[in-house]
């Protein structure tokens, strides 16, 4: 709608996890480079040569909407050659239907039970011996399982079990749990501390520095076909990262509604203004509430500011009037402050600036 406005070819933010659009900031280059290692070993991340690390779990968490399944994605396009992929990304399963979910991503035929569904132990026989065939042609097995964090108890232990099937020399598969920071304090719990003890390598995304925000959304318009200067100025992106907080998601969010409102307003640049306006519309109130938070906890003491700049005005008009100026003087970077910070009424402020002006005039007027 607004790409030909703003000289794109498609839309830079849409929410779709785009490996083209995957904007590697220093964490995020990590991030890859733990997963690569989880599967390739640490001689091999780098070569595109199988192998693995010999089994067990590699972790990577992160809030929601830091990039894990956009990196996820990144990674199954760079899977070393010789490496078979289970990818789940729906774990809100039994420990029958993971381990049924298992053996269909791995293309894994099991053998026809007629009147009876197969049973754990059935699926678990046939995945043994894939990764046992597996491991005698060279090649690696490997398990994603995304939003880890919804993985029940009983699940948990069995992927634990999972990482038993092993030959003399190592284990078979390995395991990739992708989740929200609350999948870090699951492994914390004393039943699961077995399993905690088989993850070689965890890693947690953090959300992009405001530096990082601004290169991601130039990354983004560049990659959707933008040259020139970024369509947003200063003010703008400096509040696009205090609303968003570092967030891809929330920043593709509010980026893609401030265009939108800046080109149905005619505008060619996005403002301070045009943002906090897209915000409203795309984070609702909640940003809002959290600026009111905020200035509550600061009200009282700007609310004194407030309160000794109208009387120190109001009482200049009881003085002589040679000193007004050096009094008045004092008070104007306190207005300035008042009004930068924003944090009195536009009216308020205007009320302070007025009396000063007027009561020295006023009281001169009005001495004999």
């Amino acid at each position: 709608m607004y790409s030909q406005h703003f000289g794109l070819t498609q839309d830079p933010f849409s929410i779709a996890p785009d490996p083209r659009y995957l904007f590697m900031s220093e964490r995020h280059r990590e991030a890859l480079a733990h997963l690569l290692y989880g599967v390739a070993g640490p001689d091999r991340a780098n070569s595109g040569i199988g192998g693995g690390t010999g089994g067990g779990f590699v972790l990577l968490t992160g809030d929601i909407g830091t990039g894990k399944t956009t990196i996820c994605r990144c990674f199954l396009e760079q899977i070393p050659q010789g490496c078979h992929v289970a990818y789940i990304f729906n774990p809100k399963l039994t420990v029958t239907e993971l381990l049924q979910s298992i053996c269909e991503e791995f293309h894994i035929p099991l053998a026809p039970t007629p009147g009876n569904p197969p049973t754990v132990k059935a699926y678990i026989d046939a995945l043994n011996a894939f990764l046992l065939h597996s491991h005698a042609n060279g090649q690696s097995c490997v398990l994603i399982i995304d939003e880890a964090q919804n993985l029940a108890p009983d699940v948990l232990e069995q992927l634990r079990l999972l990482t038993n099937l092993e030959t003399s020399e190592r284990k078979l598969l390995q395991i990739v749990l992708i989740g929200q920071p609350e999948l870090r304090t699951m492994l914390e719990r004393p039943e699961l501390e077995q399993l905690a003890q088989r993850v070689i390598a965890r890693f947690h995304l953090d959300a992009l520095s405001q530096t990082e925000t601004a290169d991601y959304i130039a990354h983004r318009m560049a990659v959707a076909g933008h040259h020139g200067a970024l369509p947003f100025d200063a003010a703008a992106l400096q509040r696009i990262h205090q609303l968003a907080r570092g967030v891809p998601r929330r920043i593709n969010l509010l980026c893609g509604r401030a265009l939108l409102g800046a080109w149905a307003n005619g505008l060619h640049e996005v403002s301070r203004t045009v943002v906090d306006q897209a915000a409203t519309e795309v984070f609702g109130d909640a940003h809002s509430k959290k600026w009111s938070l905020h200035l509550s906890r600061t009200g009282l003491t700007w609310g004194g500011v407030c309160l000794v700049l109208m009387v120190a005005v109001l009482g200049i008009a009881l003085w002589p009037p040679g000193q007004h100026a050096a009094t008045i003087a004092p008070i104007q970077p306190a207005i300035g402050e008042l009004r930068s910070e924003q944090q009195l009424a536009p009216s308020t402020l205007k009320m302070i600036e007025r009396t000063s002006r007027e009561t020295a005039p006023r009281r001169a007027a009005s001495v004999p």
